[in-house]
This record gives C-alpha cells, structure tokens and sequence, in this order.
C-alpha cells in the first residue's frame, strides 16, 4: 500500500485540505467573481494574488437541524415561578424562533464571504476557460529561471564547495596567533634528543640537556594539539546565491479596434487573450513595456482604463493602428535593444482598400524585424459556424491570409476556449510543429 504525506505550508495554522474543498465546493461562485475580476485588472496584474468576494450562501454546509415540531425535549430552569412539576409546557410554533438566517429588522442582510486567492489558485482558475494543456499551463505558472553566481565564503557547506586556498590562509594565520610549534623546529629537537641517545655513557650536562629536550618537546606537542593544523573555525566554502537570468527587454503592443461593432463581449475576450500573451513574454523577459493603442478612423496612445473601457464612435482604418505604432517604436523602442510583440485585436472590417494598405505595412515594413504579430478576429458565435471556411470572411480576415510569413499568426475566436491556438504556435518551435 503506497502512503502519501502532504508536506506544503499551511500558513497561520489553517487546514489546507479544508481549504481545496472548499475551492471545489464554491468553484463556480469562485470563477464567477475571478471572472468580474478580470475586467477591473489591470493587464499587468494578471499573475498577482488578490480578495474576491462570493455570496456567503455558496459557503454554507449541510447540517442537522432539531425539528421543533417533533420529539421530546425536557428543560431544567432555575427561578421558576410560573410553574409546577408535572405543568406541560408547549412547544413554541416554528419559524418563530430567534435563531436562523431570516432577515434582520434593520434591513440589513448576511455580509458576503470576502477571502485571499493565491497566484496559482487565481492562474488555474483563469487557464480553466481558455483550455490551455496543461504543461502550457504549467509552463506559464512558473517562476522566472535563476543562475547561481558566486557570492563570497560561508562557514557552511557541502565538500564540493570547499575553498583551499581561503581555508588554509585563515588556518595558517591562526597558527601564527597561537604560537603553534612547528614541524621544523620539533623535528631539530628531535635530532638533537638522538644524537644525546646515541651516547654510551652521557655526563651529568648531558643527561640534563635530555631531560630538558625532552620536557620541551612535551610542551611544544601540548601546544600544538590545543592549536590543531586545521580547526573547523578555518573551513571556509564557495557561498552561491541565485540570481535572475538577463534578458532582453520586450515591448508588448496592444492595438484594437473600439469602434461601435467591438461591443463589451469583444473587447473582454480581447483583454483575456493580451493577458494571456503579457503573462507568456514575462517568463521570459526581466523587462517589459506594454503600450496601448486604440483605432476608429484614426489611432492614438491611451492608457489601459481608456483602452478597454472607454467609448469612441468613428468609423473603421485598421492602418492607422499600425501607423501609430511604427512611430512609437521608431521613437522609443529601437529594434537593436528591444523584442518587439503585437496584438491586434478587431472584428475584421475596415474601409474598403485599407486592409491592403496593412498586409504592405506588415509585409514590407514590420515583419522583418518584429518578433511576433498576433491577430485575432473576434466573430459571434453563430458568425463562427457562418466563416467555417478559412478563406471566406471579412475583408482585413482574408487580406492577411495572403501573409505568409513565420512571424505572423492569425486567429478567430468568438469563445475563451479560442484563444489557445495562437499560442500553440507561440509555444512551437516551427511551423512544422504548430500544424502537427
């Protein structure tokens, strides 16, 4: 029989298998609430723990209740004055009562069930609805790589980590604090006591002279076993620390479409799927920059707030988006110094001709230095099984069609569960593997 032991924390003395049942339990109310979240979080702050809130109805468990109604039940109370023994006393009507969960006369109902979500407990449930396998899954909830680099001596180590040449420095000037005898001179005391023995028959000076060489050898060997050669206060080892691995800074470009037909729906889909890539370039870039910018007729910088949130009526020129931020780039993001990244997110439709104005944009001009260009086309869920042929849709969908390039990516998505396949190929190595 094979017996496993649970050995993560449980901080602040809480039951952590409690804890997992409970996420089980209240699991919908709990994605529901990440879900709501999600649209007051930043882009950035993705990753990061945080407080939801479900109703505390979804918290409640089964319990066994005594039924008024029914049964005996025999009471002992002090000060009775009202009554004899054998008086039968009757039982209070139900629903009467002071206890339960009924409304209280104020007006004021049960406060909802506020509590803390982990990094990863907050990561799962947010993978849960884009379906993402799970060593991607994986892959995105780790930590970014360390590289150990050396970081001065320790008293404490393993042997492989043992410095020498420290050890005995700090070893030989004990020695020389402590007066240890050495080798050299217990080894001529040592010739002069044998040259003595060698005597058939010494003088009195001689025998003296033994004695006294002997005395002082006793001395100087006590001297030297209360001074050993090597202490364990002279140990010292290679202390290593870790360290973030370097890299190249990226810079994440966000551009959609806020025109009146990117409704709410869309521009949520939109944000989960630009979290989705923020979170899979910081694992593998220390630095990242993300810029914003939105396009109806024409395009400008806004922040994140604006971005999502904020209305703009106009009509529809995707190149404008593109223009705006081959500015940005040429004025603050070199492409010597910088991994550049694109999401452009948009319904598909543009004024007639512009969508061959972006395919030139791209082909001739960004793609060749560019890291990544990602391209999502957000459909209804009924225009999905209307565009089931890859070639038919609206006019920018089957413009960039005609890119072929190992830098570009297109997708429709109308579903959470839809935006995975563009990162299938972000994870591939080739294209050859993203097919497969």
């Amino acid at each position: 029989m094979s017996h496993f032991i649970d050995r993560r924390l449980n901080p602040k003395g809480k039951s952590l298998g409690n804890r997992q049942r409970f996420l089980k339990r209240a699991r919908h109310q709990i994605k529901d609430a990440v879900n709501k979240s999600l649209r007051e979080r930043s882009v950035k702050d993705l990753e990061k723990s945080g407080n939801i809130t479900i109703p505390s109805k979804s918290t409640s468990e089964p319990r066994f209740r005594i039924d008024p109604a029914s049964g005996k039940r025999g009471h002992v109370h002090p000060g009775n004055k009202d009554f004899a023994q054998g008086d039968r006393i009757k039982k209070p009507p139900s629903g009467k009562g002071k206890g339960g969960k009924d409304a209280a006369d104020s007006g004021e109902g049960e406060d909802s069930f506020a509590f803390t979500l982990t990094r990863d407990e907050f990561l799962d449930i947010f993978f849960e609805d884009l379906e993402l396998p799970n060593l991607v899954k994986t892959s995105l909830k780790e930590i970014k790589n360390y590289r150990m680099r050396r970081a001065g001596m320790t008293t404490v180590g393993s042997p492989t980590s043992l410095n020498i040449i420290r050890t005995m420095r700090n070893a030989h000037g004990r020695r020389l604090a402590l007066g240890r005898p050495s080798t050299k001179e217990m080894n001529e005391l040592k010739e002069r006591l044998f040259a003595l023995e060698r005597i058939f028959q010494p003088n009195d000076q001689q025998i003296a002279q033994k004695k006294s060489i002997i005395a002082e050898l006793d001395e100087m060997e006590r001297r030297r076993r209360w001074a050993p050669y090597i202490d364990p206060l002279d140990v010292r080892y290679n202390a290593f620390q870790p360290e973030p691995v370097e890299t190249t800074a990226a810079v994440m470009f966000c551009l959609m479409d806020v025109s009146g037909s990117m409704g709410e729906r869309e521009k949520d889909l939109a944000k989960r799927f630009y979290m989705l890539l923020y979170l899979f370039l910081q694992r593998r870039y220390e630095k990242i920059d993300v810029v914003f910018i939105r396009h109806t007729h024409h395009a400008e910088e806004v922040d994140e707030e604006t971005f999502f949130y904020s209305r703009q009526s106009g009509g529809t020129i995707v190149s404008t988006a593109i223009e705006e931020m081959q500015r940005i780039q040429a004025e603050r993001y070199a492409a010597d110094q910088w991994n550049i990244y694109v999401a452009q997110a948009s319904d598909g439709y543009t004024q007639s001709g512009d969508a061959q104005r972006c395919v030139q944009l791209l082909t001739d001009e960004l793609l060749p230095f560019i890291q990544y260009y990602a391209y999502i086309e957000i459909l209804d869920e009924r225009e999905m099984d209307v565009f089931s042929d890859p070639d038919a849709g609206a006019e920018l969908w089957r413009a960039y069609r005609s890119i072929n390039h190992s830098h570009f990516a297109q997708t429709r998505i109308a579903r959470p569960q839809d935006i995975y396949p563009v990162f299938r190929e972000l994870f591939a190595k080739n294209r050859k593997e993203a097919a497969a």
